[in-house]
């Protein structure tokens, strides 16, 4: 199926209407989400023997850039899911199994949730603030807060990682695993008041001594950056899904300042359309081609994934690149679409309004500026002297 049929435009009219409403109400995308449960939007990666559409990185992606330009909100926290199903699916695509039931559970209807985030925790993947004390059986408790957990509301599953400070003999241990929404001692604050990306209600988890059983723990990594396939995996779904979101903000953005450009009218210019006036066209022209030079960097990254493309240790440089490039064009792209679109734009309820607060979320979302960078400089002028 394309992205066309998967999200009809009925469809996205429908999930377009209510996004000023749930930015207003700071309310969670209910309704958006059943509606897209109901069209099987959950089961992207999912086979399609067991229900899903069986769609690759690349055609996920797509999909996910086409529900962003209706509500990037609400396809912001989708995206969560779609990072865990993604992981499965790019993991078995090279013979790793170890996550083949999370395909299993979300073609049962069952929605996950990306719990990783911690606040002060600039080593992201590589460590963790989070306490994992082992237990009798394989198990481990977890202990410590997480940030920015989407879906807040509506999770039934939700990937944690602490690190186990007795493991790999006393130099640490990160352990993953997942919680169902029935486990005992976690507790979700009511804490998300933001600037924008309001409706995917990512609030704070608390774990408090919460229990995973041995079957739900699922990796164990060393502390540091590790070639384990569940690294790459999780990069490669989150930061290219990701990419499609702000894509799809950008392009929503341009779209909106074109139609109101088109509409605008020049006093001083008896009445002309401003898309007559040589400075506002220029404006318009700069976004389009900034927007014309990130379409093609998203689909030959998703589809190298797909491809199980080579790229040896230049892959984390194009995955960072990627997000960086996306959410940064996004910005630009929506600030030119507001300088075009006049001081209407300015006013609670425009949707340029909301897409500018929407897309400042891109700055926080890992892998930050600065950690790009980092990660692309050391990939092409090796690391720093000590």
């Amino acid at each position: 199926m394309t992205p066309d049929e998967i999200l009809p435009e009925e469809l996205l009219e429908r999930i377009r209407g209510r996004a000023a409403g749930y930015d207003r109400d700071n309310a969670f995308f209910e309704e958006d989400l059943e509606e897209l449960v109901e069209a099987g939007y959950l089961k992207l990666f999912v086979p399609a023997d067991d229900g899903g559409k069986g769609l690759g990185l690349a055609a996920a992606a797509e999909c996910q850039r086409r529900l962003a330009t209706a509500a990037p909100a609400t396809a912001l926290a989708v995206n969560m899911h779609l990072v865990w199903t993604g992981v499965a699916q790019v993991l078995g695509a090279r013979g790793d199994a170890s996550l083949d039931f999370v395909l299993k559970e979300a073609a049962e209807g069952e929605v996950f949730a990306f719990g990783n985030s911690e606040g002060g925790n600039d080593s992201v993947l590589f460590d963790s603030r989070t306490v994992a004390q082992p237990q009798p059986g394989g198990g481990y408790t977890f202990t410590g807060t997480k940030i920015f957990t989407s879906l807040s509301p509506a999770w039934t599953r939700l990937g944690i990682f602490g690190k186990d400070a007795s493991g790999r003999d006393g130099d640490g241990e990160l352990v993953h695993g997942f919680i169902t929404r029935e486990t005992p001692g976690y507790g979700i604050l009511d804490d998300w008041d933001t600037l924008g990306m309001r409706a995917s209600q990512s609030s704070t988890t608390v774990l408090d001594g919460v229990a995973v059983p041995g079957d739900r723990i699922f990796r164990k990594l060393p502390v540091g950056p590790s070639p384990d396939p569940l690294i790459f995996a999780i990069f490669a779904c989150f930061e290219t899904l990701l990419a499609a979101v702000y894509t799809g903000l950008g392009e929503r953005a341009l779209a909106v300042g074109v139609e109101t450009v088109k509409r605008r009218t020049s006093f001083k210019n008896a009445g002309r359309s401003y898309a007559q006036d040589p400075d506002i066209r220029w404006k318009v022209a700069e976004a389009a081609m900034a927007m014309d030079n990130l379409y093609p960097q998203l689909a030959s990254v998703a589809g190298d994934v797909d491809n199980l493309a080579g790229h040896g240790p230049q892959w984390f440089p194009k995955l960072v690149g990627l997000k960086v490039n996306a959410t940064e064009t996004a910005r630009r792209v929506v600030d030119l679409a507001i300088r075009v679109s006049g001081g209407s734009s300015y006013f609670r309820g425009s949707e340029l309004e909301r897409l500018y607060r929407d897309v400042l979320a891109g700055m926080f979302h890992p892998s930050d500026d600065e950690s790009a960078h980092n990660t692309v400089a050391n990939a092409w002028l090796g690391p720093l002297e000590e």
